[in-house]
C-alpha cells in the first residue's frame, strides 16, 4: 500500500482512500479502454472466424494428450539440447552480469563515465528482443546451437547487468564506508561485503532469468537454432500431435522443477 494512499485525519485516525476515488486511477483505466479499443479495431479481427474457432481448441488439446513414444530418443536429444544451451549461456552471462553490474551500480562504480556507457549498451541490447539476435547469429553462424547460445548469453548478460547493479545499489552505503575506512580495496569491498549482502537476491534474478532462457530456447529450434523447440515445431507441422505432447510435457516438467529447485534454495537462504 502506498504512502500517498494513507492520510490522517484530525482524530489521529488513519484514512485510506480507495482505488475507486483516485483520479490517477480512473485516468488509467479510461486510457486502458481507449488503447485496447484502438489496437483491436486496428488490428482488424475477425471475431466471428476466431469465436467459430475456439472450439478446435479443446480437440487439439486431447490429440496433444495422446502422448506417441515414437522416435522419443530423439526428443530427448532436442530435450537435452536445450538444457545444454541454457545453462551454458545463463552461466557465462552470470559472470558477464556480475562484472558489468558492479560497473553500473552507483555505489561501487570505478568510473561513472563507465556505469553511463555501459548502463547505455545494457539498455540496447535488453531492448532488442533475445530471439532478434539469435536470427542475427543464425544469419553470420548458420544452424545450430551456437546462434542460441550467444543470442541467449548477449540478452542474459545485459538483462542481469542491470538487475545485479540495482541488488548491488540496495546495500546501505554506510556499511560500504565501514569497509573502505578499515584500507579495503574494491575488490574486497565486492566479495566481502556487496556480494554477500545481495546474494539471496542475485539468486532470484538467476531463478527467473533461468526459466525465461530455456522457455525461449524451447522457441529458437522453431527458426533452426536447434532444441526440442524444433521437435515440437515439425511435429506440429506434420500434425503428429502426440509426439508434439511429449515435447511440450518435457518442457513443462523441467520448468516445474527450475521453479521448484529455486524457491528450495531462496527459502533455505533466508532460513540460515
Amino acid at each position: 500500500m502506498g504512502r500517498d494512499n494513507i492520510k490522517v485525519n484530525s482524530k489521529d485516525r488513519i484514512k485510506i482512500s480507495s482505488p475507486e476515488n483516485n483520479r490517477v486511477f480512473k485516468i488509467f483505466i479510461v486510457l486502458m479502454l481507449l488503447i485496447s479499443i484502438i489496437s483491436i479495431v486496428n488490428l482488424h479481427i475477425e471475431w466471428g472466424k476466431l469465436i467459430s474457432r475456439f472450439a478446435l481448441l479443446g480437440g487439439v488439446f486431447l490429440k496433444l494428450l495422446k502422448f506417441n513414444f515414437s522416435n522419443f530418443n530423439l526428443i530427448l536429444i532436442g530435450f537435452a539440447e536445450s538444457v545444454e544451451i541454457t545453462i551454458l549461456a545463463t552461466a557465462y552471462s552470470i559472470l558477464a552480469g556480475l562484472v558489468v553490474g558492479a560497473i553500473m551500480a552507483g555505489n561501487i562504480t570505478p568510473s561513472r563515465t563507465l556505469a553511463v556507457l555501459f548502463t547505455s549498451i545494457s539498455s540496447f541490447v535488453r531492448a532488442v528482443p533475445t530471439v532478434i539476435w539469435v536470427l542475427l547469429f543464425l544469419t553470420c553462424l548458420g544452424l545450430g546451437p551456437v546462434p542460441a547460445i550467444l543470442g541467449l548469453f548477449l540478452h542474459s548478460s545485459a538483462f542481469f547487468a542491470r538487475s545485479f547493479s540495482e541488488s548491488f545499489e540496495e546495500v546501505p552505503e554506510d556499511v560500504i564506508e565501514a569497509v573502505k575506512a578499515t584500507g579495503a580495496t574494491g575488490i574486497q569491498i565486492f566479495f566481502s561485503v556487496i556480494l554477500p549482502a545481495s546474494f539471496t537476491s542475485l539468486i532470484a534474478w538467476i531463478a527467473m532469468r533461468f526459466e525465461i532462457n530455456f522457455g525461449e530456447c524451447s522457441i529458437f529450434g522453431m527458426v533452426g537454432a536447434g532444441g526440442i523447440g524444433y521437435s515440437i515445431y515439425s511435429s506440429l507441422s506434420s500434425y503428429n500431435y502426440g509426439r508434439a505432447g511429449i515435447s511440450i510435457l518435457l518442457v513443462f516438467i523441467f520448468a516445474y522443477l527450475i521453479e521448484i529447485t529455486f524457491t528450495t534454495v531462496k527459502y533455505n537462504l533466508k532460513v540460515n
